[in-house]
């Protein structure tokens, strides 16, 4: 069939039909992957986080508010470009909407997070991208693993020792993050946005940055410290705006 004879048979098969079939039609043949992904803060599991079954520290695992379970996900901290997979244990937790999860100690480990700065990017895995799956251990595989390994002729180092020589000595980072409400494409858009959380919150520190001539960022912040970020932020909840996201400033 021609090029030209395939599209007229496209065209005559749009105009022909009427609107509900039209969205079948795209609705099945065009494929568009809007993937989740947010950055900020996440709660490390201990025995008072919440009161639900327990989150094993050793395992990949994760809570989610949102994500259903069994959802892979990329956890990276931005501070080192460290990233894992992970996995959705459950989105049926109770947890404050300050934190984007809860996750294990095996997680704040091997991302080497600071825990009194414990920020993460988070993003969804589509189905289609498997390849991670194996680079990905669980628990009982690592578990297995050490019991089967031999005892006999293993030179053991003092740890500590170890991890003077290798660890890099990196300068801490000052504390300064802000609340990302929205970005507008109008200014006046973000102007109205703005005056609204001055009106209907007790929140000051609003503000509007220019980020390209149409894209105006809405922002509360910055916070030098994790308590006042906190109060901010469940204090917009409260206005019900969805997946506010914290951001690193720079």
């Amino acid at each position: 069939m021609s090029f030209n004879r395939y599209i007229f048979i496209i065209l005559f098969f749009f105009y022909g039909c009427d609107q509900s079939t039209k969205n079948n039609f795209l609705k099945d043949n065009i494929k568009i992957e809007n993937r989740y992904q947010n950055s900020g803060f996440a709660l490390i599991y201990d025995d008072s986080s919440t009161k639900t079954k327990a989150l094993e520290p050793r395992s990949l695992d994760i809570y989610h508010k949102t994500l259903k379970k069994k959802s892979m996900i990329k956890i990276t901290n931005p501070k080192n470009g460290k990233s894992l997979i992970a996995n959705v244990k459950s989105n049926k937790v109770k947890f404050s909407e300050f934190y984007n999860s809860i996750i294990s100690d095996r997680i704040v480990e091997d991302l080497e997070l600071d825990r009194e700065d414990p920020f993460i990017k988070i993003v969804l895995i589509s189905k289609n991208s498997m390849f991670v799956a194996k680079k990905t251990k669980t628990f009982d595989e690592e578990k297995n693993v050490a019991e089967k390994a031999p005892i006999d002729g293993i030179q053991i180092n003092d740890l500590n020792v170890v991890k003077k020589q290798k660890k890099k000595i990196l300068k801490k980072k000052k504390f300064s993050y802000s609340i990302k409400i929205a970005d507008f494409y109008y200014k006046d858009t973000a102007k109205m946005m703005l005056m609204r959380i001055k009106n209907e919150t007790s929140i000051k520190n609003c503000r509007i940055i220019k980020l390209s001539e149409t894209k105006y960022r809405v922002l509360i912040g910055p916070f030098n410290d994790i308590k006042s970020i906190k109060k901010s932020f469940e204090m917009i909840k409260s206005l019900n705006f969805e997946n506010l996201e914290i951001i690193k400033n720079v």
